[in-house]
């Protein structure tokens, strides 16, 4: 195909997804509503209905045995959230403040999934394994997510524990309920969620077999075709809501957003597919990708949570540290074993200028909740 019709299939599989995904998320939360869901468990209904462009392209790629594009998109795409939705967010808000107990619970979470994601990318875990050990607490979470206040106390967990769950989960609602309150979904609603989430694969389709040929035709390195392009492309829509709602001061629901959004990438778009598909042999530059995930998602909830928020400083250093990591990807993109002065070198120039940030003392009267903030 020549390459101007492959261009357009790209723009054009691009387009119709990432709007009919919109369409998608917006029709699954009013079923939701309609289903009695929690406001939490809506929230992460929403992040896997935004997430299919992303996990679409990344089955395509891993079912055509194109590893590097597939794991790039995927985990690519929680780096450049991490960047987009977060950094961004705060540098447009100034502030983005959190609850730390809502910080806690997901980071813990986002935290486990970064893991097993980078010792699955490895090989040191076979997919199936690290599709089993991130369900044992992804599941459990969401129903933790989906249970009212008044039955947490019937959990098998001590009441102390339960306490806290609760004030967790009532927070992190709170926080969502800035930026989910959808109506009541009809029957017409489940019909136009079919059909959209249909439209959603078949354009996501086309946009990741148009990209890799396009990459191939002009010797754009596979990593590079997933793990910026088909990574920055899909996750675009996110970073545009996230800055709209940042303006209007609503940015606390960014945190669980992307939090949630990466698990559940990492799940059904890397680790479901591979058990089936495999991941073929490490690749290191899968591997780099996937230690920046871990890093950066290490570093951005130890501020959030120290400081009860994301401040324009911390944004920015994210911002800054995407950009690191997306020098030392391109840098490295070509070569078949990078070197460690283009990949342990900018990790730790980026750890030095986190350890510098978290050593500096915490602002007095700097811990205003997302109802301040919103004052």
């Amino acid at each position: 195909m020549p390459v101007a019709l492959e261009t357009l299939a790209f723009s054009l599989g691009a387009a119709v997804s990432l709007a009919t995904s919109y369409l998608l998320v917006t029709r699954l939360e009013r079923i939701g509503e309609r289903l009695g869901l929690s406001e939490a468990l809506l929230g992460l209904l929403a992040a896997l209905a935004a997430d299919a462009p992303e996990i679409t392209s990344a089955v395509t790629a891993l079912a055509q045995h194109q590893q590097k594009v597939g794991a790039g998109v995927i985990i690519g795409s929680n780096v450049f959230n991490l960047a987009a939705l977060l950094g961004l967010g705060a540098l447009v808000a100034g502030r983005i403040a959190l609850h730390r107990n809502v910080v806690l619970l997901g980071g813990t979470v986002g935290l486990w999934v970064a893991v097993i994601c980078l010792v699955t990318t490895t090989g040191t875990l076979p997919p199936a394994a690290g599709l089993a050990a991130v369900l044992a607490v992804l599941v459990p979470y969401g129903i933790l997510l989906g249970t009212g206040r008044a039955r947490l106390g019937r959990l098998p967990v001590a009441r102390r524990w339960a306490g806290w769950l609760a004030v967790a989960i009532h927070q992190e609602e709170e926080e969502l309920e800035e930026v989910i309150h959808p109506r009541p979904g009809r029957r017409a609603d489940v019909l136009v969620a079919a059909a959209a989430l249909v439209v959603v694969v078949a354009a996501s389709v086309v946009m990741e077999q148009a990209a890799t040929r396009l990459g191939a035709h002009f010797g754009v390195a596979p990593i590079v075709t997933g793990g910026v392009v088909l990574a920055a492309v899909t996750s675009l829509p996110n970073a545009v809501a996230a800055v709209y709602l940042a303006i209007r001061g609503r940015g606390a629901a960014m945190l669980s957003t992307t939090l949630n959004s990466n698990t559940l990438n990492v799940t059904a778009g890397l680790l479901l597919p591979a058990t089936i598909t495999g991941l073929g042999p490490p690749s290191a530059h899968s591997v780099l990708i996937a230690v920046w995930y871990l890093g950066l998602t290490a570093a951005a909830v130890g501020v959030a949570c120290r400081d009860g928020g994301v401040r324009r400083g911390t944004g920015a250093l994210i911002i800054g540290s995407y950009l690191v990591f997306l020098g030392s990807l391109l840098a490295t993109a070509q070569t078949t074993a990078p070197g460690l002065r283009l990949t342990l070198g900018p990790l730790l120039i980026t750890a030095v200028a986190w350890a510098a940030g978290l050593a500096r003392r915490q602002p007095a009267g700097s811990t205003d909740t997302p109802e301040d903030s919103r004052s």
